[in-house]
């Protein structure tokens, strides 16, 4: 198919009318399969939703917004190119983020899951709106920054899901809140790409003229923030038991030290492979929007749909086919049958030529993801101590996080420099690798609970 007509078929109306029969399908088969989602997730999920609802309205549009404000970027009296310009603002949220996120897990052990994401709320809205008003890279730069700094807390949401459901269930139900989370993914780059154009509206009647430009995005996704925090606060119950309590707690950074000098216990795998898998499968988005404009044609107007296709491939994987999975092979099984698929769509996705092949990349990313990470991080859930869930989960983070600073670096340079394939075809190799630690995976039967097939 040539290169314009696919960008004619992702804006054309039936691709709108598929985009809608798709939301609501997946609306159709959450709320069919909510009945069995335990009562203390749902607020949760809710929650999670929207807050990804919004981070997935804006970042689409960052490579675009890279693009643009970092035109002429010298750093150190270097001209710096798209690509690494987008890896160096995607790796600045990251750094943020892997920085803070043990001592918010350090934080919730100890005064309660509850309050840390009602601060990220307020961090997220809070910098959406300085995206939304952002004259250069700079400021683009403080607006990931400030998320990022609030943004440790995707931990402490995981202990919370440990804290409310058994450990045979968790797997299962970090799959339902990655689902929910999905859906936001799914649907929050369709009002994202809304977003720009109603940007573009004359919003004010008569003679004169006024429109929010490019500052509808970040605040549309600022509004949700702030509505989103207003909800958690009322309906967010607290999870952690042991909140306050005096227990004997490891500390964050001999924590962190432990972690490599015993690389093979099971929670060090666990965090080296998470690591390492979530690096390639979430730090190639630096460079795939760029890669579909090279091959495709697809500019910020159609990217929304890309994503909406991710993310609904990601809500029917966790929805449908992760608990069946774990329940008929374990995680362990589970997750190195992940790790193979989402290196196989890294590999196809700069090997297509058409819309078939394309769809066909593209759904693999999603679901090799869906069946990977729930799983490890139930499976670390389980070998760690409950009070000291939290910080390890948020160690789970930040090794996750510096994996998401030094792949999208890599990965944009590799694209502008050795390549457009050569960033996917890398991200695969890294991520084929983990299989060796996956593979030995001991089974965590004896005084963890039971992990079938280690």
């Amino acid at each position: 198919m040539p290169l314009d007509d696919l960008s004619r078929t992702l804006t054309s109306p039936a691709a709108h009318v598929a985009i809608g029969l798709l939301g609501a399908l997946l609306l159709g088969t959450l709320a069919r399969e909510l009945p069995k989602v335990p009562r203390p997730l749902l607020v949760l999920m809710a929650a999670a939703f929207v807050d990804m609802f919004g981070v997935f309205l804006v970042v689409p549009l960052l490579p675009f917004y890279c693009k643009r404000l970092g035109a002429g970027f010298e750093l150190f009296g270097t001209p710096l190119e798209a690509g690494v310009v987008t890896g160096l603002v995607m790796a600045t949220f990251t750094v943020f983020q892997l920085a803070s996120a043990p001592f918010w897990g350090r934080f919730s052990d100890r005064y309660g899951r509850r309050p840390a994401p009602l601060v990220a709320l307020g961090a997220s809205a809070a910098a959406y709106v300085v995206f939304g008003f952002a004259d250069s890279l700079w400021l683009l730069l403080l607006s990931r920054a400030v998320q990022g700094a609030g943004g440790g807390t995707v931990g402490v949401i995981q202990a919370y899901v440990a804290d409310s459901v058994p450990p045979e269930e968790r797997a299962r139900a970090l799959g339902w809140l990655s689902a929910a989370t999905n859906l936001g993914v799914a649907l929050g780059p369709v009002l994202g790409s809304f977003s720009v154009v109603l940007g573009e509206v004359d919003l004010l009647p008569g003679a004169g003229t006024w429109s929010m430009g490019t500052a509808a995005p970040g605040l549309a996704a600022a509004l949700l923030c702030l509505l989103n925090m207003l909800f958690a606060a009322k309906w967010l119950p607290e999870s952690h038991g042991e909140a306050g309590g005096h227990a004997h707690r490891t500390g964050v950074l001999p924590a962190l030290g432990a972690v490599f000098a015993h690389p093979g216990r099971a929670a060090s795998r666990l965090l080296f492979v998470y690591a390492i898998a979530i690096g390639s499968g979430q730090g190639i988005n630096a460079v795939m929007a760029h890669l579909l404009n090279a091959n495709f044609a697809i500019t910020e107007k159609e990217i929304g749909v890309v994503f909406t296709f991710l993310g609904a491939i990601s809500v029917f994987a966790r929805v449908l086919v992760l608990g069946r999975l774990v329940d008929r092979f374990g995680e362990a099984r589970v997750a190195r049958i992940g790790v193979v698929t989402l290196g196989a769509g890294l590999v196809l996705l700069p090997a297509a030529v058409g819309l078939a092949s394309l769809a066909l990349a593209v759904a693999l990313l999603p679901l090799g993801m869906a069946l990977t990470f729930p799983c490890l991080s139930a499976l670390l859930s389980r070998v760690v101590p409950a009070a000291e869930r939290g910080m390890y989960m948020g160690l789970q983070q930040t090794f996750g996080g510096a994996m998401r600073i030094v792949g999208p670096l890599w990965f944009g340079w590799a694209f502008d420099r050795l390549g457009h394939p050569v960033p996917f075809q890398s991200a695969c190799l890294f991520v084929l690798l983990t299989l060796p630690l996956v593979f030995g995976l001991p089974r965590l039967a004896a005084g963890k609970g039971a992990a079938k097939g280690g």
